[in-house]
């Protein structure tokens, strides 16, 4: 089968079936073997950086040939685990559970769904906090869950006429980068050299799809929506920067700019305030419509980047 038609079908089965809870997740399988390979430590005679390039190596080789196998038993297998590498319904469900919680005045319910998806510490979060916390993430995983996979989807599919599986095997490699940045990237004791470079292996991965997510994908998508796109547009490029991460500000910075919102600022993570660089204008407060509205920026972004991927290949396809 066609690979734009398998990736087509693995973004509506994610849109309409959300992540498999019932069923082994296959980024379950890769933090196995990330346990595993940090289990060894100490057992090679190697220092931390040089023992965490070596995990990071050894495991995403082992998932690369590991997807090509499995995505050339049988495009339904292959459609599965292209399906598993999204996570379009799974960010907009939890978006929405919690402004639904929000909505119910139920604060100590709203910070602990939200302590699920953030690693920051949420125990003394107001409202306006809460909803300020909630929208970055999901700005932020935008780009992790939906555009970076279908952007390496994308490339994949683009050389499996030499390599047949590799749109697979291009996502599922970049899940098992992502998979150790949120394992190993840690600037503490334990991961500080260990992670170091799962951290900038992340970072470089995103590099291009958090560019493509701020500057074409999130304009366009409040475009569509009537947002304020010339915003978007323009918060984006003052404030992509505004960010420890390389990446992160990219796609927050246009969410920013399309819904009138200052991101950024003091934020708590286990138990030290950090005073974060601004991101956006403070022109609105943050009431709970706003999630609503950030959740449908996501699911316009969704649509036009599967649109951008199928262009892409049926434009090859023709030359």
């Amino acid at each position: 089968m066609l690979p734009s038609v398998v990736i087509a079908l693995a973004y509506f089965c994610d849109l309409i079936f959300a992540d498999p809870y019932r069923i082994p997740h296959p980024v379950q399988g890769i933090g196995v073997l990330i346990n595993a390979a940090e289990r060894l430590q100490g057992r090679l005679l190697l220092a931390k950086k040089a023992f965490g390039v070596w995990s990071n190596l050894t495991v995403l080789v082992l998932i690369f040939c590991l997807s090509l196998v499995m995505a050339n038993l049988h495009w339904l297998v292959e459609m599965y685990l292209l399906y598993t590498c999204l996570a379009t319904r799974s960010l907009y469900n939890e978006g929405a559970k919690v402004r639904r919680i929000l909505n119910q005045g139920d604060m100590a319910l709203a910070r602990k769904e939200l302590s699920y998806l953030v690693s920051r510490d949420t125990a003394a979060m107001d409202q306006a906090q809460i909803t300020r916390s909630a929208m970055e993430t999901i700005s932020e995983n935008t780009v992790d869950g939906i555009t970076a996979p279908l952007f390496y989807m994308c490339l994949g599919a683009l050389v499996s006429p030499w390599l047949p599986g590799a749109s697979l095997a291009f996502a599922m490699t970049y899940k098992a980068i992502n998979t150790f940045d949120s394992m190993w990237g840690y600037k503490n004791e334990r991961y500080l050299e260990l992670g170091w470079f799962s951290a900038r292996l992340d970072d470089w991965a995103n590099w291009l799809p958090a560019r493509l997510t701020g500057a074409v994908l999130l304009p366009l998508s409040a475009l569509v929506l009537r947002y304020d796109w010339r915003s978007a547009w323009r918060i984006f490029w003052r404030d992509r920067l505004n960010h420890a991460s390389p990446n992160s500000a990219h796609p927050e910075a246009a969410v920013a700019g399309a819904l009138g919102v200052q991101l950024g600022g003091a934020t708590s993570y286990f138990g030290q305030l950090h005073d974060k660089p601004t991101i956006g204008d403070n022109n609105k407060p943050f009431t709970t419509e706003l999630i609503n509205k950030n959740l449908n920026l996501m699911l316009v972004c969704s649509l036009l980047s599967l649109g951008g991927v199928l262009l892409v290949l049926i434009i090859v396809s023709r030359v």
